[in-house]
Formats: structure tokens, C-alpha cells, sequence
């Protein structure tokens, strides 16, 4: 009877066991396709990444625009609207909030539009709305005394300032301060929402 053959050792000790063989992998270009490296993740695909690695600064949030023209347009709505707020005044006799509000929108939102996102703007904006709406509120007055006095409203705001000033103050109530902060409130904010 024949003795089975004993394993031989390996590296020296006899009581290792001999390890399969490990199949190579397959090398790219022995009829395999070459796998493409993986790009890196990005979370905004639209930036492309610079060579050192970092990504490019976001743009700048908001519009860039020309303040000084911006200011510009404000001042010649400020006094159109407060033209526009006088004749509404003097045709319905009261004063309207609703065109307050408007008179602030319209300033506000072409100074954004023109202007941009300049931080100063809006409180240009408000400003100009307190003013156009003041303005206009005199206008009404000058208006309504130019037509009983038969002279032109420019005339009568002129040459009798004073006295509608007077008028002014005394008919002025919290409504009436209401409608100035409201335009101007109305002011600032399309000014800030114009400029994104």
C-alpha cells in the first residue's frame, strides 16, 4: 500500500497549506474597454472648477445699474407723480392713499430698475416719495385756489405759498401723515425689489 504524497512545505513550514491562486485582473487594452475616470462632484454643475481646485465666487446677488441716472429718473417721477397726485387731489376733493402708495411705487421702482442695488437708493426713494407726496398734496391746494382765484396753479403755488402752506397745516391730520409714509414706505421697498 502506497503512502499518500505528502504536501510539500512552503517557505519552509511543513504545515502550511497551499493558497489558491488569484486570478489576475484583466489589464485595460487586452480587449477590454478602459474605464473613464470619475469627475468630482459639483454641487452647482453650471461653475467649472479652476485649476487649483476651488470653485469660482458666486456672482454677486442683484443688478448692477447706474445710480447717479438712477437718482436721476427718481427726482423727475418725484415730480411728475406729485403733479399727477395734485390733479387726482383737486378732481376728487380728498386726499386718496391709493395714490400715495402709487406715487411711491412708480419713484421707487424705476430708481431700482435705473439705479441698481445700491444700499443708499431706497432710502433716496423714500425720501423723494415723502417729498412728491407732500408736493402733490399742495399741488392739490394750489389747484383748487387757481381755479377760484382764475390763475394758473403754478401762479397760485408761487405767489401764495404761505398760504397754502397754512391750509395745508391746518387741514393736515394723521390720515394725512399716514399717506406720507405709506408712499414712502411703498417707496423703499420697490426699490429694493427692482435691483434683485
Amino acid at each position: 500500500m502506497t503512502q499518500p504524497p505528502h504536501p510539500q512545505p512552503q517557505d519552509g513550514n511543513p504545515y502550511a497549506q497551499q493558497q489558491p491562486q488569484k486570478q489576475q485582473q484583466p489589464q485595460p487594452g487586452y480587449g477590454y474597454p478602459q474605464q473613464q475616470p470619475q469627475q468630482p462632484y459639483t454641487p452647482f454643475p453650471q461653475q467649472q472648477a479652476t485649476p487649483g481646485g476651488f470653485m469660482p465666487p458666486a456672482p454677486p446677488v442683484g443688478r448692477s445699474g447706474n445710480t447717479a441716472l438712477g437718482i436721476v429718473a427718481a427726482v423727475v417721477l418725484a415730480f411728475l407723480t406729485a403733479w399727477i397726485y395734485g390733479a387726482v387731489m383737486k378732481a376728487t376733493e380728498h386726499e386718496i392713499g391709493y395714490a400715495a402708495v402709487a406715487v411711491g411705487l412708480v419713484i421707487g421702482f424705476a430708481a431700482g430698475k435705473i439705479g441698481g442695488r445700491n444700499t443708499v437708493l431706497p432710502f433716496v426713494c423714500a425720501l423723494l416719495s415723502l417729498g412728491a407726496v407732500y408736493l402733490g398734496q399742495l399741488t392739490g391746494y394750489a389747484m383748487a385756489l387757481g381755479e377760484y382765484a382764475h390763475i394758473s396753479f403754478i401762479k397760485a403755488l408761487f405767489d401764495n405759498f404761505s398760504l397754502i402752506t397754512d391750509a395745508w397745516q391746518h387741514e393736515a391730520d394723521i390720515k394725512t401723515y399716514l399717506f406720507l409714509a405709506v408712499g414712502a414706505f411703498a417707496a423703499f421697498g420697490a426699490a429694493k425689489r427692482a435691483a434683485q
